[in-house]
């Protein structure tokens, strides 16, 4: 019922030969699209950040630099993955709307260009800062959310840590 009410309203109003802005005080409801909550674009901007992360960690297991460390970092990188389908399973979007995150195969490379060889230096320090990033996003999302940042940042820490030895 609450369905047919809602479905009918738009009906209503075009049949009076009105704009749902007559009718309601403020902007027009039924103009556009809301905006994105907060947290979703947060956690849009987290997955965009894995997903280059993701690329950094699959051009230094291709490169001759990490060659003799290859099977470390693709462990890492298996771990990225996973964050990023955890991430995904977060981020619920109504249908028919725009994406700012890709999904899929292909999704890592169309996060970031990267250029040239990566170092361990540079997944370090990209490690640092996704690390401290997260941390410092806790406050501003729900708490089931800053539950996975922090889990996630701890990892990250530890891939630091790990990278460096």
């Amino acid at each position: 019922m609450l369905a047919a009410s809602a479905a009918a309203l738009p009906v209503l109003l075009a049949t009076a030969g009105c704009r749902s802005s007559d009718a309601f005080a403020g902007p027009d409801p039924l103009a556009s699209r809301p905006a994105l909550a907060p947290d979703v674009v947060t956690l849009q901007a987290v997955i965009t950040a894995e997903q280059t992360m993701i690329r950094l960690y699959e051009v230094a297991v291709d490169s001759d630099v990490a060659a003799a460390r290859a099977s470390g970092l693709a462990g890492l990188l298996a771990q990225h993955r996973q964050h990023l389908r955890l991430l995904q399973a977060r981020l619920v979007q109504p249908p028919g709307a725009p994406t700012a995150t890709p999904s899929g195969p292909s999704a890592s490379g169309s996060a970031g260009t990267v250029r040239g060889p990566v170092t361990i230096a540079q997944l370090r320090a990209a490690e640092r800062a996704s690390a401290a990033d997260l941390v410092r996003r806790l406050i501003t999302v729900q708490p089931a959310l800053a539950q996975l940042f922090a889990s996630i940042a701890a990892s990250d820490a530890t891939h630091a840590v790990a990278l460096s030895g």
